[in-house]
């Protein structure tokens, strides 16, 4: 007997329409790493653009000293910089308010994991998209690939590199278009060789480091993954306005947290797992009754905020459970919400104390049938 399905679109799917419809367009260009060509390809989609009657400007825009892309600015109007002095130095960062003021259709504005001089009006870039966005003004923006926070860990282990400023995976699901702007490894490591990236006492050190032909290659696969799963997350949202039929068992992916000790590198792999399979996820910690407040260690629960603060800026669903034991109270979340990836951190207790106590991930396993169980060692953060 066939299945009759209603194509109708929900109110709540309606509701989805008009909110993005309303919403202020956001394009990000994507690269593996500096000197691909993203603000050359922005500048260049710009002027396009200008051509087409559109009013355009410069929010922000970094040439990092390449002739070719100072040159490429040409006659687009730049908003005036604000300036800072900050520990007697002179800093020029985008004047949010003036961008918002001059009310343009669209705004540039590079170096999206830019962190703010102490003193402006946001402390991070992205924060400053935000607002113009919300003001109505689309905005074309720009990132590498390894300031993506989930991507932290992945970064530090190809490139050997621990990238301080990062964008949370969030923002990037709320662009309407990810673009990735991707040339050859060799083709880059001529342009760094030709002083198009860095100055000359910088081209060296950068070839044997960060610009390595395997850290180029990886870099670039991450790139294109992130393209893919945005278009993948894309088609999910487009077909959830549009009240067309999803996948027969939406997948749903679990973090469990300790109350203690950081879980940087589990919600890292978490938001990852859910980003392929475009999928909502959970940050679970349980709060034992010797984790209550005012009995909790003050440094578990300062790392506890910050775990909690990460999570969120992932894109997680924080759920704090209340038990004595935590394996039941995992299990039986996992149970009631249909939980079918689930992610623990590896625990560092010996195999003498798992076996005379037992184990959270065993109990786990023997009882939750049909999801996945990865788990992650924890190494220093």
């Amino acid at each position: 007997m066939s299945q009759v399905i209603d194509a109708r679109p929900t109110p709540e799917s309606l509701l989805a329409r008009q909110e993005q419809a309303r919403r202020a367009r956001l394009r990000i260009y994507i690269g593996a790493a500096p000197g691909v060509g993203k603000t050359y390809q922005i500048l260049e989609d710009a002027h396009q653009l200008k051509k087409k009657g559109l009013d355009i400007v410069i929010g922000f825009i970094e040439p990092h000293g390449r002739a070719e892309t100072e040159a490429l600015i040409g006659d687009l109007e730049r908003v005036p910089l604000n300036r800072i002095e900050y520990r007697g130095v002179t800093l020029e960062e985008m004047d949010v308010d003036a961008v918002i003021a001059r009310r343009p259709q669209i705004a540039i504005v590079d170096e999206l994991a830019h962190t703010n001089a102490p003193g402006s009006k946001n402390r991070k870039r992205y924060e400053d998209v935000v607002e113009i966005r919300d003001a109505g003004i689309a905005v074309i923006t720009a990132v590498n690939v390894q300031h993506i926070e989930s991507l932290n860990d992945a970064i530090a282990r190809i490139t050997g590199v621990r990238v301080r400023e990062a964008i949370p995976d969030y923002f990037l699901r709320r662009a309407d278009e990810v673009v990735n702007v991707d040339v050859s490894v060799d083709t880059l490591r001529t342009r760094l060789r030709q002083g198009k990236i860095y100055n000359v006492e910088k081209i060296e050190q950068a070839l044997a480091n960060f610009f390595r032909k395997g850290n180029l290659s990886a870099l670039r696969e991450l790139a294109l993954r992130q393209v893919a799963e945005d278009q993948a997350a894309k088609a999910h949202d487009y077909r959830e306005r549009e009240g067309l039929e999803q996948a027969a068992i939406p997948e749903k992916v679990m973090v469990c947290m300790a109350s203690r000790g950081s879980a940087k590198k589990l919600l890292r792999t978490g938001s990852r797992i859910a980003g392929r399979l475009a999928s909502d996820w959970y940050a679970v910690y349980v709060e034992t009754p010797a984790e209550e407040p005012g009995r909790i260690d003050p440094a578990d629960h300062a790392t506890l905020i910050e775990n909690v603060r990460l999570a969120e800026e992932l894109g997680a669903t924080v759920v704090k459970l209340k038990a004595r034991r935590v394996a039941d109270s995992l299990i039986e979340f996992a149970s009631r919400e249909g939980v079918t990836h689930v992610v623990f951190g590896q625990s560092a207790r010996s195999r003498w104390d798992i076996l005379l106590h037992g184990s959270v991930i065993n109990r786990f396993l023997n009882e939750v049938r049909g999801a996945t169980v990865q788990v992650v060692p924890l190494g220093e953060e």
